[in-house]
Parts: structure tokens; C-alpha cells; sequence
């Protein structure tokens, strides 16, 4: 149970152990339908059979705990009676093409769950995290993805100028506005393209090197939105302008 909750806090250790834990049978289940490979599943055993039903574990090996074990274990308040420790995937660069969200030293693992969760929803072939970007294996990362984080690739510790050398045009985004800034309605989407989204108290560096700096039109009073918003508004725009939605 130690290590359990070492890999549920604890990024080092997700990454020396190259897995992570999901909580709750949604979870567990979109893994499964991903086909990544589920290491242990471990269970409330009042609720072993219901929480299990239907899911093929294969030889997947499962622990009943004893009552109260799996409350004390998982970051939930309600972990739905499963959680299971699954091996992590390393995506090659090869996985790159068409458009990719790229998100710069994101800090809050909240907004880059919704923003994998909306890459996927709308076409991104990958999402890109920059060295300094939180882990997008982290338990609130996963769980605002939803079970996007299993069906497209992420990609981390990658460089701007790793993608540009790919052949990707880098489309930086801000919320203010400036001569040099496009509407992003009013920009060529097409070919290869990387969105690039940055931190949320700080945006992108303006030294950041960039193809192109786009932005989003507001007509209301608010400055900007939040990154995760913009970076979902952004998704639909390169799906719809690129004729994926």
C-alpha cells in the first residue's frame, strides 16, 4: 500500500517505476479498451464483483483489501471501490503529425487533464509538454482527462525547436493582442501545425520561438480565458478549419 500511495504522489517515483495509478472503474475501463497494459487491480471486496462486472482483466492479477484499506489509499474521497497500477507508455516522435497541442510549462494538473481531454476530442495526434510541465500522469491530471490520456499520445520533456525541425509551423498563442498578432480564424491551419498554449500566470515567453502568434477575439469584458478554455476553443478551431469535426 506504501508504494501505491508513493506512485499516487509522488512524480519521481512514477517515473522510475514507469507506471501510475488510475482510480475508479472509468479509468480502469478505458485502459483496458486502449489496451495499455494493467499491472494490478486492487478492490473494495464489498463491491468487488459489481465494481469488476464486465471488464476483462485477463490475467491481470487482483487484491481484495480489507474494508477501509482502499479509502485510506486513494486521492479521492470516492475512489468507486478500484484502483489499479498501469504501465506507462513512451511515444517516438514518429507519432507527430497533422496538428498537436503543445502545452508550455502548464502548472496546474487540472487544466492539462482538460486539455488532453479536448486534443483527443477534437483530432490532435498528440499533445506535447514541455520540460517544467506538470506530470500528465498525475492523479488530477488523469482524472479531468477523463480517459482521453489512454487513447491519444503524450508526449513529454519535448523542445519547441524539436518540432520545428520536424517541419511543424509553431503557432504561439496569447491574449494580448498586437500588431504581430493573427486571429486564429484568420490563419492557415493546414499541413503540420503545433498549437502552443503556456503557463497559466505568465503565457508563453515573448522570446519564445515562434512561426506565428495568434489569439483568440474577445467581445465581452474579460481579459483573457482561462487556459483551459482557450486551449479547448483552440481545438475546435483546428478541427473545424482542418475538416475533422
Amino acid at each position: 500500500m506504501q508504494r501505491l500511495r508513493r506512485l499516487l504522489s509522488n512524480k519521481s517515483e512514477r517515473v522510475e517505476a514507469k507506471s501510475f495509478v488510475v482510480e475508479g472503474r472509468h479509468l480502469l475501463e478505458e485502459a483496458l479498451r486502449a489496451e495499455w497494459q494493467v499491472l494490478e487491480v486492487f478492490v473494495d471486496p464489498e463491491r468487488a464483483d459489481s465494481t469488476l462486472a464486465g471488464l476483462d482483466l485477463g490475467v491481470v492479477v487482483v487484491h481484495e483489501l480489507q474494508s477501509g484499506v482502499l479509502e485510506r489509499v486513494a486521492t479521492t474521497e470516492s475512489p468507486q471501490g478500484v484502483i489499479a497500477e498501469v504501465a506507462r507508455r513512451d511515444f517516438a516522435d514518429s507519432v507527430l503529425h497533422g496538428w498537436v497541442l503543445v502545452v508550455d510549462r502548464l502548472a496546474d494538473p487540472g487544466n492539462l487533464g482538460t486539455l488532453i481531454r479536448s486534443a483527443e476530442a477534437f483530432g490532435a495526434s498528440a499533445v506535447v509538454c514541455t520540460s517544467g510541465t506538470v506530470d500528465p500522469f498525475n492523479p488530477k491530471a488523469l482524472r479531468a482527462a477523463a480517459g482521453a490520456t489512454f487513447h491519444v499520445p503524450v508526449l513529454v520533456d519535448r523542445r519547441l525547436e524539436d518540432l520545428a525541425q520536424r517541419g511543424f509551423r509553431i503557432l504561439g498563442t496569447t491574449s494580448h493582442g498586437s500588431p504581430r498578432t493573427s486571429d486564429i480564424a484568420m490563419v492557415d491551419l493546414h499541413g503540420d501545425v503545433a498549437v502552443v498554449l503556456g503557463n497559466e500566470a505568465h503565457g508563453l515567453d515573448p522570446d519564445v520561438s515562434v512561426h506565428e502568434w495568434v489569439s483568440i477575439p474577445h467581445v465581452g469584458h474579460s481579459e483573457s480565458l482561462n487556459v483551459a478554455m482557450a486551449g479547448t476553443v483552440l481545438s475546435y478551431v483546428m478541427a473545424s478549419r482542418r475538416g475533422q469535426s
